[in-house]
């Protein structure tokens, strides 16, 4: 049956590698992949990565992004095509396995059902990262790499795993709050270290000084720091649009008459907003949300003392879902991240250990993501994959903290061990 399934995943893998290849061969919209292709070849002809603040950016990814890309353009359109792809099968493999380990507690073969039920559920986001050119599942397996080396006391390995992440893509950034918490001294370190490495350093060979201090300038003042009534860095409708699944966007939509269905050509205005708050107001609520759900996170983690690979299984989860609900930016390809917390969900299940709590937590998340299927856009403006994740996170946070406390009927899902 096993390998069936692997059979089954090499063919589902084959499929989404070649429609996006495909699409660029036929001179067809090859999405995010032609923005990719530009940016590089710009870097190899020394142009500027972002264009002034009058001007919208047609990259919005950290400088380091565009460096990575620059000799991956050298291959050409389809070449580019072709090796992104592959990439993220490659980051999809390497996620499933990844999330069975930690979930697991070891490298050999899981119940079936913790390989397939979650890439099951979140196959449509997967396919969007294959056919947009998202880089997510990347991002997911390096953060999956990165609690594997915290396990291992491979801090360096670690806090490098997560600045390549937030290289490509700036969110993953939100960890350093994380490892400075736990004390994991080296590993935030490093990140820091190879941050100012992949900002500062690594651009000088190949941008000059001005240019690499222009790009991390502009990125900075129009990304990074910009955020007011019209939205988010250069996403300023799409940013509180049914699109972005944040709690920037979900609270600014529903608190706010805001649209929730940005169009460039002349539209009827839609809203789904319960109230009109001003924007001082929404975003003290906001900090207020993340301020309960932080303090929540911290309450329901063990002492340094009690973690075992089993507490870090469900704590590493519980990280990776606050970084998608307050990452000002979460459109739907990202979500592919839920794969990790339903992998430990669907582990817990096959060890015969899942409290109801948490079961109907996970079946709630996932009536909330179905929802999408015959109400695409309107679940979505109602926030039903940010509300899928919180489900998720209520459910996980409960079992967390009922195995710190010796709850009754909580018995551990992997040999209780400590987390090295």
């Amino acid at each position: 049956m096993f390998r069936a399934l692997l059979w089954i995943f090499g063919i589902v893998l084959a499929v989404l590698v070649i429609v996006p290849v495909r699409h660029s061969v036929l001179d067809h919209s090859t999405k995010d992949y032609g923005v990719w292709f530009e940016t590089g070849q710009t870097v190899l002809a020394g142009g500027e990565i972002y264009p002034d603040r009058f001007k919208k950016f047609p990259f919005m990814y950290p400088p380091p992004c565009a460096l990575f890309l620059a000799p991956v353009s050298a291959l050409g359109r389809t070449g580019l095509v072709i090796t992104l792809a592959l990439l993220n099968a490659a980051a999809w493999t390497a996620s499933i396995i990844f999330a069975v380990r930690l979930a697991t507690g070891n490298w050999k073969r899981g119940h079936l059902l913790v390989y397939l039920i979650p890439s099951l559920i979140m196959g449509a986001h997967v396919w969007g990262n294959f056919l947009l050119g998202q880089p997510s599942l990347v991002l997911l397996a390096l953060m999956l790499g990165a609690f594997i080396a915290l396990q291992r006391t491979w801090d360096v390995a670690a806090g490098t795993c997560v600045a390549v992440a937030a290289a490509i893509k700036a969110f993953p950034a939100i960890a350093l709050v994380y490892l400075v918490y736990r004390r994991y001294w080296k590993a935030a370190g490093a990140m820091v270290i190879a941050s100012a490495f992949f900002l500062i350093v690594l651009p000088l060979p190949f941008r000059g000084y001005a240019a690499a201090k222009q790009d991390v300038e502009r990125w900075s003042n129009g990304m990074l720091f910009k955020y007011d009534e019209s939205g988010v860095g250069q996403r300023l409708g799409r940013s509180t649009s049914w699109k972005n699944q944040s709690i920037w966007g979900l609270a600014n939509r529903l608190l706010r008459h805001v649209e929730y269905d940005h169009k460039y050509e002349p539209h009827e205005p839609v809203y789904v907003n319960f109230t009109d708050l001003d924007f001082k107001t929404v975003n003290k609520i906001i900090l207020a949300a993340a301020l309960v759900l932080g303090l929540a996170f911290v309450g329901a983690m063990p002492r340094r003392q009690q973690r075992t690979r089993e507490t870090d299984a469900i704590e590493f989860a519980l990280l990776l879902l606050l970084i998608l609900m307050f990452t000002p930016l979460s459109f739907g390809y990202l979500f592919a991240w839920l794969i990790y917390p339903l992998t430990v969900v669907a582990a817990r299940l096959a060890a015969g250990n899942c409290s109801r709590i948490l079961l109907g937590c996970t079946v709630t998340a996932i009536v909330f993501l179905s929802l999408s299927l015959p109400f695409r856009i309107v679940a979505d403006a109602y926030g039903n994959t940010f509300f899928a994740s919180f489900a998720l996170f209520a459910g996980l946070g409960q079992e967390l903290w009922l195995i710190k406390r010796g709850g009754p009927g909580i018995k551990p899902a992997i040999r209780p061990r400590p987390a090295s």
